[in-house]
Formats: C-alpha cells, sequence, structure tokens
C-alpha cells in the first residue's frame, strides 16, 4: 500500500512539474523593475515607427504607496527628416492653446508645451521664435538651468551658461537641466513632489525626444524623471534632457497618417514646440 502511494505521489508531482510553465515565460509582462523605492517599470515598452523618422513608445510605471499608475510617452524624432519649432500662440492670434491646437494650427505632426508662463499666461524666461525675440533676457533663477534651442546644425539642449542668444534662431529656457553630456544635473526646487511631467532630450544619436508622464493621481517625482533617463537599462539613450513645464501643463500631440495620440493637460499654454517634416 505504502509502495503504491509513493509511486502515485511521484508520477503526480511529476506531472504537475511538467505542465507548469517554463519561469521565463511566466514572468513576461508581469515582472516588475525596481525604479527606486516606491517606484517600479512595469512595462519597458518598445520604439513602433509612425513614419519615417518619427517613433513613438510608451512605458509604464506603477507607485505602491499609494497606489497608481503612471504612463510616460515617449515620441523620437529622427533630426535629418524631422525638424523643430518654437511656436508662440500670437503667431495664431490666440493668448494660449492646448498642443493639439498648437499642431493643428501649424501643421505639425507633433507639438508638446514648452516653458514656464505666469498667472497672466505671459512665458517666462528667455524665449525667441523664428519671428521674434519675445524675453530677451536670460533668467538666472535656479529653476531655469536649461536651453532648448535650434541652430544652425540643428536642434540643441545645453546649459543656460554655456549658452549665447546669437548661436539660436529660436529657443526657450526651462528647467531643471537634468542630463548634461549625459550625466545628472544637481537638482533643487520641487524634487521630492509627485507630478505630471513633460521633458525634451537629445539621445546619442543626435535625435530628438519628448516625453510625457500622465497620471490620474501624483505622477513622477524630478529625481525620478531624471534616473529613468540616465539608466541605460532603459536604452533611451538620452545624453540631453531637459525638463519642461509639468502638472496641468504637461501635454502632447501626435498625428501621423491614420494614428493620433492625445495626452491632454488641464490647462492651455502660451508657448509649444512643434515637429515637422522637412520638405523633400
Amino acid at each position: 500500500m505504502l509502495k503504491t502511494m509513493s509511486r502515485r505521489f511521484f508520477w503526480v508531482v511529476l506531472g504537475s512539474l511538467l505542465i507548469l510553465p517554463d519561469p521565463a515565460v511566466r514572468s513576461q509582462g508581469s515582472v516588475k523593475t525596481e525604479l527606486e523605492a516606491g517606484i517600479a517599470v512595469t512595462d519597458a515598452g518598445t520604439w513602433r515607427d509612425l513614419q519615417r523618422g518619427v517613433a513613438i513608445r510608451t512605458l509604464m510605471l506603477e507607485r505602491s504607496q499609494p497606489n497608481y499608475s503612471i504612463e510616460l510617452k515617449l515620441v523620437r524624432f529622427n533630426g535629418q527628416l524631422i525638424t523643430p519649432r518654437v511656436l508662440d500662440s500670437g503667431e495664431f492670434q490666440l493668448r494660449s492653446a492646448s498642443a493639439k491646437t498648437f499642431a493643428e494650427k501649424s501643421q505639425a505632426i507633433a507639438a508638446i508645451n514648452a516653458n514656464y508662463f505666469d498667472e497672466k499666461g505671459r512665458p517666462l524666461a528667455y524665449l525667441k521664435t523664428r519671428i521674434k525675440e519675445i524675453n530677451r533676457v536670460l533668467s538666472k533663477h535656479s529653476l531655469y538651468t536649461g536651453i532648448f534651442g535650434i541652430g544652425d546644425s540643428g536642434a540643441f539642449v545645453t546649459h543656460r551658461d554655456e549658452f549665447e542668444p546669437v548661436q539660436a534662431s529660436e529657443a526657450l529656457q526651462s528647467g531643471p537641466l537634468l542630463l548634461h553630456r549625459g550625466l545628472p544635473q544637481a537638482l533643487n526646487g520641487d524634487v521630492g513632489r509627485y507630478a505630471r511631467r513633460a521633458a525634451i532630450g537629445i539621445d546619442k544619436n543626435g535625435a530628438l525626444i519628448v516625453a510625457v508622464a500622465d497620471a490620474i493621481l501624483g505622477g513622477l517625482r524630478l529625481g525620478e524623471l531624471q534616473k529613468l533617463f540616465a539608466d541605460s537599462h532603459w536604452q533611451i539613450d538620452t545624453v540631453e534632457l531637459l525638463n519642461l513645464d509639468g502638472g496641468g501643463s504637461a501635454q502632447l500631440y501626435v498625428k501621423s497618417g491614420k494614428f493620433e495620440e492625445w495626452l491632454p493637460g488641464t490647462s492651455e499654454v502660451p508657448v509649444a514646440i512643434g515637429f515637422f517634416n522637412k520638405p523633400r
């Protein structure tokens, strides 16, 4: 009897092992990789081409306390095929607009909100469009440490201390600068605050990358955003990264062919960065 029970137990255990899925297969799509204590990447996503020179990617994160998800939408632009422009709402006889309206009015394939503005909707810190220099003075405020600009050789992101207005036909000042020459920069200000975020950067191949972190509750701390882009594990490969206005201002619109993606903010903005197909 004992021998019979032992044989049965052996075959039950063996059968169970045979029908269990391979651990590697079982873990796909469910493994969480910790970014920092209390927040993990649940899906790193992959780049998907929308058209020549434009790719999109969605990276999902989850915070444990309180528990909520964060969607980081990334769009990458090949500078050989796509060109950016700093768009001022005044160009379209508007005081402010959504990123979607900026794109539609300018016929851009994509648009993201840009720099900070005051309670009256006036853009803050240095600002220059292809039409005019709106704010001529570079701010020395500890927040506005970075510059996004467009010069003779294309778009760039740099530290304000390394920038001269004559270098650019278009430029805006924002901050903080999160990465410079591949190195994380010192952070001041609201580093501990959870918020929706927007950013623009340049990868190691010279492509422009824009990102918006969207969440119903909370969002990302600046340090978390910085670490996510700095870590080569996620293969975003950013060497320059500038934080843009976040919170309710953070918004991103992309339309290519039949594809359309719209991450709205809760407020309109006076300035956006648009992305356009270069003439062939």
